[in-house]
């Protein structure tokens, strides 16, 4: 599992908006994929402690609280796993059956151009291993180039958080860039779900999931896909 290390985005205006991994989509799918036996490793960008978004805790951000006091709880349980993870420098996908990206709007602050993420996800594609992103983690999608410097998930079918999301829920005009619009640009074939519905596509070894409310569905295609494959 691959977190970025932002804890600041730069937004359109220019100013700056706190920011961090959304809790849900690390605690929902860390759960699914180790009830099952899955042994997962967490990464960031130079092995730095990433930032829990404190919107993703709070009924600002849509999050009951009940729902915050259970991830509260989880990340507490896992306190020592976030304080020090794998640099991601040194992640290679051979040791690993996939490479999963959950989101929070952090992604778009390093994780869309960060050339060790690159690297791994092209490594991770050529190998056949599953590259799952969730959310706003898809944004690290971006970080993958072709061998003619295109972008190296051009023509395949995903989905990520909308457009028509991120106006209504998200960071609206003040959003960097809208991830739907630019993973169109770039040459992906987007197939949304309605807005905030559990929605994954999964385009051979490429599963993506659209929303906090796809974080289970997600984590569980992941798991039947390697026996799949």
């Amino acid at each position: 599992m691959v977190l970025s290390g932002a804890d600041r985005l730069r937004l359109a205006d220019g100013s700056t908006h706190p920011t961090g991994f959304w809790a849900e989509e690390v605690v929902a799918t860390l759960k699914v994929l180790r009830a099952a036996g899955a042994h997962v490793d967490l990464a960031t960008p130079g092995g730095v402690r990433p930032t829990v978004d404190a919107l993703s805790l709070d009924e600002r951000g849509g999050v009951s609280e009940a729902d915050a006091r259970e991830f509260r709880a989880h990340l507490e349980e896992i306190a020592d796993e976030p304080a020090a993870p794998l640099p991601l420098s040194g992640v290679r996908a051979s040791a690993y059956d996939a490479i999963h990206l959950p989101g929070g709007h952090a992604p778009l602050a390093d994780l869309a151009q960060d050339a060790d993420l690159g690297r791994l996800l092209t490594e991770a594609d050529a190998q056949g291993r599953i590259v799952a992103a969730l959310c706003h983690g898809v944004a690290g999608l971006l970080s993958a180039h072709g061998p003619d410097g295109g972008f190296a998930f051009a023509g395949r079918a995903l989905t990520s958080f909308t457009d028509e999301e991120e106006r209504q829920g998200g960071l609206g005009d003040r959003t960097p860039y809208f991830l739907e619009s630019r993973l169109r640009e770039r040459g992906a074939v987007l197939r949304p779900g309605a807005a905030w519905s559990s929605t994954v596509v999964r385009d051979g070894n490429l599963i993506t999931g659209q929303n906090p409310q796809s974080s289970t569905a997600t984590a569980e295609a992941v798991l039947k896909a390697p026996a799949e494959r």
